[in-house]
């Protein structure tokens, strides 16, 4: 499955799926929440999203979304991913950030996703 999504007309608005990889229930919870509140909340006020409904579940997120048209609505994505994945592992990697108990459980199943990717980053959080 291709990882940049096709979108054929800027001016309409899309359905999306976000999902952590293997399904893990990492938005249970609230600092990894936020992350991802944070992450729509600058691309609304910055970026130009146009968000008409969004549900954030335990291990996905649905959206239906679009754009003013100041920037195309695949990078708006690309870069919503893009800060969620790197600060959910910034706060992985800090055994003091957050009481997290299946911490290394998650950053290595991660790791492990990262492995395989075209990027070599050693590290994938969407699937």
């Amino acid at each position: 499955m291709s990882r940049n999504y096709k979108i054929n007309d800027q001016e309409k608005a899309y359905f999306v799926t976000f999902t952590v990889i293997n399904w893990i229930d990492v938005f249970i919870r609230n600092e990894y929440r936020t992350i991802f509140m944070d992450s729509l909340k600058f691309c609304q006020e910055h970026k130009g999203l146009k968000i008409y409904a969004w549900c954030l579940m335990t291990s996905h997120a649905h959206l239906i979304v679009s754009t003013d048209g100041k920037n195309p609505l695949q990078g708006i994505i690309r870069d919503t991913k893009s800060f969620t994945s790197r600060h959910i592992r910034k706060l992985l990697e800090d055994k003091n950030a957050v009481g997290e108990s299946r911490r290394e459980w998650m950053y290595n199943m991660m790791q492990n996703a990262g492995l395989n990717n075209r990027n070599n980053n050693n590290f994938q959080f969407w699937q």
